[in-house]
């Protein structure tokens, strides 16, 4: 009876709260049509912040929080100390890297001398990559009846059972399914892998397999190692199947930048094409194949041109004029589209281009520009009329026998009659000749350069130049993004055809083509920066000479097929191929300590050419999934904005300098006023930051660091008796202080880390190892990565020291980061009651006010309750050491699952989550306020939307502060409605009125029109956001995005195509006949019964069907729809955007706050709401606006004053920025004189369906 009572009593009370609560809410008998009242709006965002608030105040436990960390100290951070420490991790990790790579290629070199004497055993069984089964894998038939002859290659046709291997996945190779025990081999689709020569260096190489096992017993962090053949083969390990999920296999080791960079040192190469009317047809789509074979063998340290010379010489992209150009993507694409529009038109002037040619290399080299190393001319021509011989004596034999300008010939054709002359060219001149009469054999015979430029290298025996390359997208080849996009672009075509059959006109309709076309152009805009489609690395690589100096060869030169065969003993400085193995940029990432920098502190690294090797606003994808067309040349100032209010590509000469001194490898730091942008680019924060650099010593990198000034240069610390060990000896468990599922800790650290154990999660990696510390002899290592063994045993030779070393060799090698494990351990212990359903009731109430009736309202509901009346559905806490802990408001159950989990799959990066660096910023606006959001365009869903609240706990000591954690929680958006509505009353519901509550950067949080929450507000009401900026209370932010994608028409109207093949025109009639069947379909559908009662049944639900309209226009309306629905293709093209972004003044007495609406004049009142980022918008509807003035945080293209025809790659080649040249360059040697050898004829050795496939993909890849 007494709990009866209670009971009632108890809802008596809280209904008497309620209406206290809804009374005291001021407006509510607010008339409509009634002025806009200063005092009545700045009372409910007095309100409305002191409540939300209380709120959080009160969910969050925020000071008990602050509390608990009161034990840390605060220490200053050193910079220079930060950045040598890292940079030497990550040197002895490459170290590590160099040394299994050096020991592959000295086992390789040593191989294949003893097997030189072998012969080739064309039926050898190999593991071959794309052929090889798994154990449950049905076998294939043998082929029958198989032919004695295989009439391509004149041999007997061989057939090799394919060999099964198990395969288990293993995440640290992205999740593959490898065998440690072997390798397996990759062999391309133009190579025959029974050819002699091919199939007997799959054998030697074999013996490959002993030391690639060697190598990560020594060191289990190794990545994929491999050898790549000169031949064109593969060798990896560990033995994995080819992936098949791309329409072709593209890939050649030797056409990727590890090879082509080990192979050959730096280059400056002159590109010749003959544009003489004989060039037509055929030969000018092999010619044309010829020229983009050889550009995708150049990398980011070679520099080129190409030249097309009729009776004058003309460069392909004019605005590269007489210039080198370095060949990155973005740059070889130019050339590229430029080589396509070549139209060859009269008699060529060989004697004139190749002066051209001369000149242009010669005064690069006296400039200093270019590669200033090895330097060649190639030639692509039907045949040469004479020899050119006094061009070449008075360029290129002044200094006999030295020679610096290689010439190189491709003879296309395949009857020619002047082929002695362009043969003697490239003899002469230390080249080679190679005849081409067909698009299947240009890539094996462009090829023959490589070992040809390598020929110095060769000949010094002893020195391997270790070559790093700059980072890329695995085994991706670019020609798939092109690739990927039309079938994107077809994709999207099918579905409106699909649409159109289900809405008809209704699809033609304005508002719903721009509908279309907006969400699509918003597609392009995803950008990830963490994605896990690519797996991005850099690789370390080094040549494997063929330490014979002389060999049996067949010297026949003449074109004829008939010719006899030739076989002498020759002078020999071969290539045989590259070793190298890859290492993963997440690996290095790893070794980086983000714990160390801070919230909104970084690392990248910087390459000899000023590219990032990584940075936190790379963004190398687009459209979620492909590979931007230059996405691997961003400059770091092209990411690095300062907040100088430059005009695009004009950067700051102190950032040039800041550029300088870091590719030159220099030690130095500095601090920069910069713009840091978020959040999809959406968001921008403008900071002081500190930047510290150094060298990583024998790699062409340089470390970079950076954290903000106001808060970046302090962070916590735990005293000497917190440490691990103490509290063990104190009886403590530390596993006790991560009980329960309510944590998770940052994925992407390195906490700790068993080299010959994996696991399923962090945590449980985690737990793990904290077992491991609460045991006898726990030992702390000294360094995460093993030294290479011939370091370590020059150090344990020399240095008695009894400090432990980790030794990869051992059983239980493994690493742990000890100042983020005591700090993680520290956090963990002092937070450990937060994940708890402990009551409301804390020990200490001056978190809420007893004055607040929310505050009374909060003690008094039950915790399920409380949810549904407040929305609360998460709370939550993330500290700096990487910890994420939370509690639920689903149920009283203490560890049923729910939200808490959903949170968790999304919230787990603790300081690199937005909610977290947004807090902690907002802690120096007003440190007694939490930071809201909600997700953009959330009013478009239909899903509940949820609103972040956010709040950075401080812990200041001595004078000093630095961030600790932060906390917050989550709550429904229509909670926070009924909130602002009880408020305000009916006062925002009425036509004249509209009322708004914006963030920090311009976002809807609130809005009478739920479908405009998560909205940019300039595009709900432009005028009264431009009038916002003009009043200083939004300031426009310009952020521009170097590393966009833009699309442009692309144009198939090429005539080499008209001319290749007379099918061109049986194509068009079969495109004009796809179109005539494709109306004739849609208009048989439409008159189908049961599709067309369908489509009505769609418009009934979905609106009325207008009237049909009968004027004269009705037959150009019946072919409106395929206008619209055709198929216009559009290329991908790299281009400069900005974006105006907007961020609220933070002056606390700002005087706008103080100003009152005056009828349409100023037809609104704008508060900030205290305690929060938030600012309160009335506007008065009745005054006129422009609706057609929308203000938009969308990319915008920056047109740049070009001349006609040119593009961004000619504006940015004529503002190029500085480079260092890789330290290596080996381009002569006096031996290379007694090489005779300089090409011949070919013979296609070949499947008839491989030559077919590849003519099929030069034409359409």
């Amino acid at each position: 009876m007494a709990w009866s009572f209670g009971r009632t009593w108890w809802h008596l009370c809280l209904s008497l709260l309620l209406c206290v609560f809804i009374c005291q809410a001021p407006g509510v008998n607010l008339l409509p049509g009634e002025k806009i009242n200063y005092n009545l709006v700045h009372s409910w965002a007095d309100k409305l912040g002191m409540e939300l608030f209380h709120l959080g105040d009160f969910i969050t436990r925020r000071k008990e929080v602050q509390e608990s960390f009161k034990e840390a100290k605060v220490v200053i951070r050193n910079g220079p100390s930060i950045v040598d420490s890292m940079a030497k991790e990550i040197e002895m990790m490459m170290d590590l890297k160099v040394s299994a790579v050096r020991r592959i290629m000295d086992t390789a070199e040593n191989t294949a001398l003893s097997h030189q004497n072998d012969m080739a055993d064309k039926m050898f069984s190999y593991y071959n990559a794309k052929e090889m089964l798994e154990p449950n894998d049905p076998i294939p038939p043998i082929p029958t009846p198989a032919p004695d002859m295989d009439k391509d290659i004149g041999e007997p046709l061989i057939y090799v059972q394919p060999k099964v291997l198990e395969l288990t996945p293993r995440p640290e190779f992205h999740n593959t399914a490898v065998n440690f025990s072997v390798s397996s081999v990759h062999v391309p689709v133009n190579v025959f892998d029974r050819a002699s020569d091919v199939i007997k260096a799959i054998q030697w190489s074999e013996n490959l397999d002993q030391i690639f096992r060697d190598n990560y017993k020594n060191d289990p962090t190794l990545s994929w190692q491999f050898f790549g053949s000169s031949t064109g083969f593969m060798r990896q390990f560990p033995a994995s199947k080819w992936k098949k999920d791309v329409p072709v296999d593209l890939y050649d080791c030797r056409l990727r930048s590890w090879y082509m960079e080990a192979a050959t040192s730096p280059k400056d190469i002159v590109i010749l094409m003959d544009g003489s009317g004989s060039m037509l047809g055929q030969r000018l789509d092999i010619a044309k194949h010829v020229v983009n074979t050889i550009l995708d063998t150049l990398g980011t340290n070679d520099f080129v041109n190409i030249f097309t010379f009729d009776k004058d010489v003309k460069p392909v992209v004019e605005c590269f004029e007489d210039t080198l150009i370095q060949a990155n993507l973005g740059n070889i694409r130019e050339l590229k589209e430029g080589i396509e529009s070549f139209k060859p038109k009269c008699i060529a002037n060989y004697t004139a281009a190749l002066t051209r040619a001369f000149e242009i290399l010669e005064e690069t080299k006296s400039s200093s520009r270019g590669a200033q190393c090895n330097q060649a001319i190639m030639i692509i021509g039907d045949g040469a009329p004479e020899n050119n011989r006094a061009v070449f004596e008075l360029h290129n034999w002044r200094d006999p026998p030295y020679k610096p300008v290689r010439v190189f010939t491709y003879l296309i054709g395949k009857e020619v009659a002047n082929w002695d002359d362009i043969r003697w060219m490239a003899c002469e001149n230390q080249g080679y000749y190679v005849h081409l009469s067909d698009t299947a054999e240009v890539r094996e015979m462009v090829l023959n350069y490589i070992p040809v430029m390598a020929r110095p290298l060769v000949l010094g025996r002893h020195d391997h130049p270790v070559i790093w390359t700059q980072v890329y997208a695995d085994i991706e080849d670019t020609k798939l993004s092109d690739y990927l996009w039309d079938i994107k672009q077809c994709e999207e075509q099918k579905a409106d055809v699909l649409e159109y059959w289900q809405v008809q006109d209704r699809m033609l309709h304005p508002k719903e083509m721009a509908r279309r076309a907006y969400r699509r152009t918003k597609e392009s805009w995803n950008q990830p920066i963490d994605s896990n489609v690519y797996q991005f690395m850099t690789t370390v690589s080094m040549p494997i000479y063929d330490r014979r100096e002389n060999a049996l060869i067949n010297l026949t030169t003449d074109i004829n097929p008939a010719a006899k065969i030739n076989l002498q003993v020759t002078r020999i400085a071969n290539i045989l191929g590259v070793a190298g193995t890859d290492v993963p940029i997440n690996e290095i990432k790893k070794l980086l300590s983000p714990f160390v920098l801070g919230v909104n502190g970084y690392a990248f690294i910087v390459t000899n050419n000023g590219y990032v090797l990584f940075h936190p606003d790379f963004r190398p994808i687009f459209q979620g999934y492909i590979l931007k067309p230059a996405y691997n040349s961003v400059d770091m100032i092209e990411v690095e904005l300062l907040d100088d209010d430059r005009l695009p590509r004009d950067f700051n000469p102190v950032l040039m300098t800041i550029r300088d001194s870091i590719i030159n490898q220099s030690t130095g730091s500095k601090w920069m006023l910069v713009k840091n942008h978020f959040d999809e680019m959406k968001r921008v924060a403008r900071i002081k930051r500190q930047y510290y650099w150094t060298a990583i010593k024998n790699t062409p990198f340089t470390l970079v660091i950076s954290y903000p000034e106001q808060y970046g240069v302090s962070r916590m610390d735990i005293r000497a008796e917190q440490e691990i060990h103490r509290i063990n000896i104190k009886g403590t468990n530390i596993r006790s202080f991560f009980d329960g599922k309510r944590w998770k800790i940052h994925p992407d650290w390195l906490f700790c880390k068993h080299s010959n154990r994996t696991f399923r999660t962090p945590e449980t990696e985690l737990m793990f190892f904290l077992e491991r510390m609460s045991e006898p002899g726990w030992h702390w290592p000294a360094s995460r990565s093993a030294m290479p063994p011939e370091h370590a045993a020059a150090m344990f030779s020399n240095n008695s020291s009894t400090g432990r070393y980790p030794s990869i060799n051992d059983k239980e090698s493994y690493y742990c980061d000890r100042q983020l494990m005591q700090a993680l351990v520290f956090d963990a212990r002092v937070t450990e009651w937060f994940s708890k359903n402990t009551s409301f009731n804390s020990k200490d109430d001056k978190g809420t006010s007893a004055s607040s009736p929310i505050a009374v309202l909060m003690g008094l509901l039950p915790r399920n309750e409380f949810k549904q009346r407040f929305g609360v559905t998460v709370a939550f806490l993330a500290t700096h050491s990487g910890l994420t802990r939370w509690h639920e408001f689903h149920s009283n159950m203490p560890e049923e699952p729910g939200v808490g989990e959903t949170f968790s799959q999304h919230n787990k990066r603790a300081i690199d989550e937005i909610w977290y660096k947004r807090a902690v910023d907002q802690h120096f606006i007003r440190e007694e306020s939490f930071v809201y959001s909600v997700p953009f365009d959330a009013g478009e869903s239909n899903s509940e939307i949820l609103v972040t609240a956010s709040h950075a706990i401080f812990h200041n000591e001595g004078g000093k502060s630095a961030p600790a954690a932060v906390v917050g929680f989550q709550f429904q958006h229509s909670a926070l409605y009924k909130l602002f509505h009880n408020i305000t009353g009916n006062a925002c519901a009425v036509d004249d009125k509209d009322c708004y509550i914006l963030d920090n950067n311009g976002f809807v949080i609130i809005s009478s029109r739920q479908h405009e929450t998560g909205r940019f507000f300039g595009e709900v009401n432009g005028a009264i956001m431009k009038r916002l900026v003009e009043e200083k209370v939004y300031k426009r932010v310009i952020v521009y995005d170097y590393q966009a994608v833009c699309f442009e028409s692309k144009n198939d109207n090429n005539a080499s195509n008209t001319l290749l093949s007379p099918l061109y025109h049986v194509m068009r009639l079969s495109k004009w006949l796809l179109h005539t069947a494709l109306w004739y379909i849609v208009q048989l559908v439409h008159w189908t019964p049961g599709v067309s009662g369908y489509s009505e049944m769609y418009l009934d639900m979905n609106g009325t069907e207008p009237e049909p309209e009968h004027d004269d226009n009705s037959q150009v309306k019946n072919t409106a729809w395929l206008r619209y629905l055709t198929l216009h293709r559009t290329r991908l093209k790299p281009c400069d955007m900005q974006r105006e972004l907007y961020t609220l003044y933070n002056e606390k007495d700002n005087v706008v706050y103080n100003m009152t609406a005056h009828a349409c004049e100023r037809p609104f009142v704008v508060l900030p709401i205290p305690f929060s980022n938030l600012i309160l918008l009335v506007i008065d509807q009745l005054c006129p606006r422009d609706p057609n003035l929308v203000l938009s945080v969308n990319p915008q293209r920056i047109n740049y004053p070009l001349a006609v025809n040119e593009s961004l790659g000619c504006y940015k080649q004529a503002r190029e920025f500085n480079r260092v040249r890789p330290q290596s360059c080996i381009s002569r040697h006096a031996n290379e004189s007694g090489i005779k050898l300089c090409g011949r004829s070919c013979s296609i050795y070949a499947n008839l369906t491989l030559i077919l496939l590849c003519h099929i993909l030069s034409r359409w890849l």
